[in-house]
This record gives C-alpha cells, structure tokens and sequence, in this order.
C-alpha cells in the first residue's frame, strides 16, 4: 500500500502549524486592493508573525503606487508589501510568483491564504481557516463562505465538474447535482460547522504548506478560471482532503475586475479555455467531447421549457451573449487542431491566446 503525501505531513506535524500569509493578486484593481488590506488590519494576529504580500500583475496603472501609498500613509509596511511583476501571467501565475515570495520570506512558512483584491475579510475570518487546518491532520485546503456586497451568502463549496454536472448545469434542474455529489455540492450554510467539499471558492482560501510541497504550485496553464479547481483536485488525488468553513466569512465583489457576471457581453475566451483545459485534465479529450454533447442536450431541454412557458425567473437567465457557439465551436477547433491532445499529454502547459478576444 502507497504513503500518501499527507500522511508524511502528519505524523510530524500534528502540532500548531507557524506563520499564515496572505496573498493577493491585483490586476487594475488598485483601490479595492487598498480596501481589502484595510479589512486585514483586525486579522493581523491570525497571521502569527507572517506577512501580506499584494502581487500586481503588469496593470499598467497607477495600482503599484496607490497600493503603495496606502501601505506608507497607514503605517501597514511593518506587515504589508506590493511587488511589481513584470507580466500578466494570469491569477496561478501571480500566485505563484507570490508564494515564492512567501518562501523568501519564510521557507518554513505554515499557511498561505490566497485572496482575491476585490474582498473585504470579515473579522476573525482567516483564523476560523487556520484553526480548520490546524484542528485536521489531513485537511489541505479550507475554503471561506463567501457573501456579497448586501450580506447575501453565495454558493462556496462545490463539486467537481464532470460530463454529467455540465448536462445538470446546462439544464437548470438541479436533479442530478443531487443525486450525483449531495455532500460535495453545498448551498447556503445552514450550521457553522466546517463540511467536507471537493473544492472551495478561489475569492478566499488556505492553504497548507506541505500541500505545495507534495503537488507543486498551481497550475500555470490556466489564465483565470478553474485553477483552484484544479489545485484542490490535485490535493485530493494526493490525499488531502478539503473544507468549507461558514464561520470565515469573506465578502467579494465577484467580477468587479473582469466583468463577468455582466450576461450581456460575451464569456472571455480565457473562461473557455480553462473549463476546457480542467475537463481534458480530469477527463481525457473524450470526456471533454461528451460534456460538450451532454451540455448541448441539457441546453436543449432548456430553451424547450423556455419555449413552452416553464423556463422563467433567475435560474433561468439567459446565457451571456454567444456562450453556446463560443463554447461548442471553440472546443472543437482545439480538438481538431491538436490543442485538446496536447493539454492531456502535458506538452501545452502555457495559456494560448486567451486573454483577449473570443474564438
């Protein structure tokens, strides 16, 4: 029988895990980075000698300078930095440029948060995530409940996506999703007790050190989108498990930087990219191709209800302007170009070119 990765973390550090940093990833957000820094001031003790680290990546505005001021004009610098990189990799590039960071700083580090700079951090918030990770052994990852703007508690903790929850999604019916993960995919908390999940919201979440020791950073090849998905995919493949924690509350302002809960415009074509390249990952090419077809299928049933009257009220919005051409056409081309085949063989493990434009 294998060791799992886990196990050799535990059996010599079951005691009170060291130091917690917080990353952060700017991206032309610079006054929402500010008011996120602003919201750790109280967590700070959470931190146990650690530091935030904020990561701008190549914004081409004055983020690096209003960050930096912010940090100067509030005497955070004693806990706070903002590091200027020199490209926009996408958010698992950032984070990683971050996370060595961290471990320049301490390589013996115990925690690292990655949060997003469109958050406000609820008070005592990261150590309701560190006390999760320190209280389990084998916990990897724990994930905040996150909430929007007016306190409303949105959908934090999930299943992983799969040929069949893409035919429940496109759907709407929410039938399968239940029948399918009823532990993995969690509404609205009814108790503050941590739950078990298969992943977490990238907008708030820790993790272990010993989780990057034994599976790497995060992957690169995802230019937004689907990389804490896969992260805490490849956690669990490694025997780590992952949490949902009601009690770290976080609000995030989702989209507020890259527009994507706005359904009039069109999906990035880097969103598109990333499902299609966790899909291929988890899956093969064939599984990417038959949660294309189950989702076709699923979208058809949809726009029937529609058509005869039963499709109405937000579970049923429209889809964002062209998403099903943009998702079923692009699919096709990558697999017909190669793309999709080299994604599962590992050779592409770079984003293309998906930051601008759609297919």
């Amino acid at each position: 029988m294998g060791v799992r990765a886990c196990d050799i973390a535990v059996s010599s550090e079951r005691s009170a895990l060291t130091s917690t940093y917080v990353v952060i990833v700017n991206y032309r957000t610079g006054p929402l980075a500010v008011g996120c820094l602003a919201s750790l001031v109280s967590e700070l003790p959470a931190l146990r000698g650690g530091r935030v680290i904020v990561v701008d990546n190549a914004s081409g505005d004055d983020s690096v300078a209003c960050i930096g001021a912010a940090i100067d004009a509030n005497g955070w610098g004693a806990w706070a930095e903002v590091v200027a990189l020199p490209r926009n990799g996408g958010f698992a590039y950032g984070n990683n440029r971050a996370i060595e960071r961290v471990r320049e700083h301490d390589p013996a580090f115990g925690i690292v948060v990655c949060l997003n700079p469109d958050t406000v951090v609820r008070p005592g918030a990261l150590e309701a995530l560190v006390q999760q990770l320190e209280g389990r052994g084998d916990a990897g990852i724990a994930g905040a409940s996150i909430e929007d703007e007016h306190g409303m508690q949105q959908r934090s903790a999930h299943a992983f996506p799969s040929p069949l929850g893409e035919l429940d999604g496109a759907a709407r019916l929410g039938l399968l999703s239940r029948l399918i993960a009823p532990r993995a995919s969690l509404g609205p908390a009814a108790t503050d007790a941590p739950r078990q999940c298969d992943w977490v919201s990238g907008a708030c979440f820790a993790i272990r050190r010993q989780v990057l020791d034994s599976i790497g950073p995060l992957d690169e090849g995802y230019f937004l989108y689907f990389e804490e998905t896969d992260f805490c995919l490849r956690a669990r493949q490694a025997g780590w498990s992952c949490w949902f924690v009601p009690n770290a509350r976080v609000v995030h302002r989702e989209g507020s930087s890259t527009g994507i809960r706005d359904r009039t415009r069109r999906r990035p074509a880097y969103w598109f990219a990333s499902r299609r390249r966790f899909l291929i990952k988890a899956h093969g090419v064939a599984g990417l191709a038959g949660a294309d077809l189950l989702w076709a299928l699923g979208h058809a049933s949809l726009l029937l209800r529609r058509a005869v009257g039963l499709g109405r009220g937000n579970r049923y919005a429209r889809d964002p302007a062209r998403f099903a051409r943009d998702l079923l056409i692009g699919d096709a081309r990558a697999i017909l170009r190669g793309e999709a085949s080299a994604i599962q063989s590992g050779a592409l493990r770079e984003p293309g070119s998906v930051s601008k434009g759609n297919a």
